[in-house]
């Protein structure tokens, strides 16, 4: 797959922290994390305090937006990384200015619970963002994954990068589109609000942690159901991990639920996109001009 991006980025450039969503469960992590981020020559602007942190939230839901607002004020500061995803940026959406962060040029970076507001900016203002690490836990991790970082500077550097990946059963495809997608909860969280961009012929991508496949299934039917998935050129799967099947399942596992879902669809559907809640993650540019070959 390729990416191709709208706008290039200085070489070394200023990245904010922000929290909008969960707080950090490991304080001491998180200045960790932005050790590995200055070690790579990046300016890192720091707008989460740890001592902030309510309930299960990075800061009271005033505070976030503050963060998330002040980094897009500050002239020094060219990408936006989410501290980690969880959950809390559903109840900043009403709030946020959407189209002061597209006046700013300034790129989003995070997932999970992140992809909210990066769906919000596809369809509010068509704004490009990178779904790609956290600092909790991609930089933060005693075992850091070079893959993940070195994919993710490489994306942010050049005005495109390439993704290679198979999965079992994925057919030949050759076709262009808009890239767009992210955690599946949060589409379908999202799905028939102002805040999920209609986009058609697209390529969509999707991925969860700790959902059963029958959920995995019925949370794609419902996009189906909503008439989202036959407007797309290609439907491609991250990773999905961290369940657990049951005695009942007889034999109903991801793999029976991904072929269902060839069965009913009328778009392709692909595996494998080495994207997700796991250690080992691309980069990839949400509203990027893609080419999966």
């Amino acid at each position: 797959m390729k990416i191709s991006l709208a706008n290039g980025l200085p070489e070394k450039p200023g990245i904010a922290i922000v929290a909008p969503s969960g707080c950090a469960l490991d304080g001491l992590a998180v200045e960790r994390g932005l050790q590995v981020l200055r070690a790579r020559g990046v300016v890192v602007h720091n707008y989460y305090d740890h001592t902030q942190t309510y309930q299960r939230f990075g800061a009271s839901d005033a505070a976030r937006l503050a963060q998330l607002h002040a980094a897009i004020d500050n002239p020094e500061v060219q990408i936006i990384m989410a501290l980690r995803g969880s959950y809390g940026l559903s109840r900043l959406l009403p709030h946020i200015d959407y189209q002061k962060i597209a006046d700013s040029n300034k790129y989003l970076v995070g997932y999970s619970d992140f992809n909210a507001l990066q769906m919000a900016m596809l369809a509010k203002t068509g704004t490009s963002s990178f779904c790609g690490p956290m600092i909790c836990d991609d930089f933060s991790r005693e075992e850091l994954s070079i893959f993940t970082l070195d994919h993710f500077f490489e994306c942010i550097s050049q005005r495109s990068h390439v993704i290679r990946f198979q999965g079992q059963g994925n057919p030949d495809l050759d076709v262009c589109g808009t890239l767009w997608g992210g955690n599946l909860a949060m589409l379908t969280h999202l799905v028939g609000s102002e805040y999920f961009p209609d986009i058609r012929d697209g390529i969509l991508f999707v991925e969860d942690i700790a959902e059963h496949p029958y959920r995995v299934e019925r949370m794609m039917l419902q996009l189906h159901f909503a008439g989202v998935l036959n407007r797309q050129k290609a439907i491609v799967f991250g990773n999905f991990s961290a369940y657990k099947l049951a005695p009942h399942d007889n034999g109903y596992d991801f793999d029976q639920m991904i072929s269902y879902l060839r069965e009913v669809l009328s778009v392709p559907v692909l595996t494998g996109l080495p994207f997700g809640h796991i250690k080992d993650k691309a980069t990839l540019v949400v509203g990027s001009d893609a080419h999966l070959c």
